[in-house]
């Protein structure tokens, strides 16, 4: 509710919209409740009863109409600011009246969530952090989002909405921060042992304290390789803020593709190579042996697959019997259904791949 970025006050402004269009309803009604009570009291002898009443249209009118405009608004409301303030959308905007410049690209961020700390990876400046992410004020910056191995959600309240974090998948934030200052983000979603202590300070500075912090972070010396980037994606709580010099070329795309650790193959990899097999065996569980490409999939050669029951003629199904134990001497069956004595009435027998079943004594 103190918004340092414009789709952070944007989103308070919707919130505030909303509050108050259905505060239009909350409020008269809570005072309609006091005076019907006063009014209509037993020991009010002034009072009409009328025990035959049952409509009246103007009440009708002033029950349903008002609600039902109330709601048309909240609903115009809420698909419009739906859309302008999608987290794919690239801004409009860098703040009220302050159209965005159409010749500057957005900043790109990478964010990693981790166990239980924040990765930012700057790729156009070359540097890294770990919980502490600089921004320059009045700049739109697009965040790319992951997870290493567990739902998270990036969440900083003065910038812009909360964005889910996840393993394998890529989301996208656009922001801008509009006030220079020091501010708190963290993860809304629980992760774990430490994750009440993941969190990050987000820092909006001008140009030239932006330009200061990437000389910074370059004469720090660390590097964030592969061994290194594997040391930090163990489990750790109260991370300092670390800063890295340089980083593995791709990492992002390695973590979002699940193969940092070498000899690990990337899922983007994978799926390409099984797209183009188009199918294969299904027991054969070596990378690109093949998955069907859709439902256009044309049907594999009869005898390469098995075939489900359910596109069996009904010649084709060999019945298999269900065996039904005798029935045990005085077991209560049903009238006492809870009966140990009931147990081990019915069994299934094994089954041996081309041997049908049958009952045996």
């Amino acid at each position: 509710m103190n918004p340092a970025g414009d789709v952070a006050l944007q989103q308070r402004n919707l919130i505030y919209a909303s509050t108050g269009l259905m505060l239009i309803i909350i409020v008269p009604v809570l005072i309609l409740i006091v005076l019907f009570a006063w009014r209509y009291r037993k020991g009010n002898r002034d009072a009409t009863y009328d025990p035959k009443f049952d409509h009246s249209t103007s009440l009708e009118l002033v029950i349903w109409s008002a609600p039902l405009l109330i709601i048309i608004a909240l609903g115009a409301l809420t698909w419009s600011s739906t859309h302008l303030l999608d987290p794919f959308r690239p801004l409009d905007r860098v703040a009220a009246g302050k159209p965005i410049d159409k010749k500057q690209v957005p900043m790109l961020v990478q964010v990693v969530a981790m166990d239980w700390k924040w990765l930012f990876i700057y790729p156009e400046q070359g540097i890294a952090t770990v919980n502490e992410l600089v921004l320059p004020v009045d700049r739109q910056v697009r965040f790319d989002i992951t997870s290493t191995n567990m739902m998270n959600s990036f969440y900083a309240p003065t910038l812009a909405g909360m964005v889910y974090a996840m393993p394998g998948m890529r989301s996208t934030l656009h922001a801008v921060l509009n006030k220079p200052g020091e501010f708190e983000g963290f993860s809304a979603n629980y992760s774990g042992a430490g994750f009440s202590d993941m969190r990050f300070k987000l820092r909006g500075v001008d140009a030239a304290g932006f330009a200061r912090f990437v000389s910074d972070a370059k004469a720090s010396g660390r590097s964030l390789s592969t061994p290194a980037y594997l040391q930090l994606e163990r489990p750790s709580e109260k991370v300092p803020a670390i800063r890295f010099a340089a980083f593995q070329p791709g990492l992002f795309d390695k973590v979002y593709n699940r193969c940092v650790r070498p000899g690990t193959p990337c899922m983007s990899d994978v799926m390409m190579r099984d797209q183009r097999a188009g199918g294969g065996d299904p027991h054969d569980m070596r990378v690109g042996s093949g998955m069907p490409q859709g439902r256009d999939t044309a049907e594999p050669p009869r005898g390469t697959k098995p075939k489900g029951a359910l596109f069996k003629d009904a010649d084709e199904i060999a019945p298999a019997p269900n065996v039904t134990k005798e029935r045990k001497p005085g077991a209560p069956g049903s009238t006492q259904p809870d009966s140990p004595r009931n147990r081990d009435m019915s069994f299934l027998l094994p089954t041996v791949p081309g041997i049908a079943r049958t009952a045996r004594g």
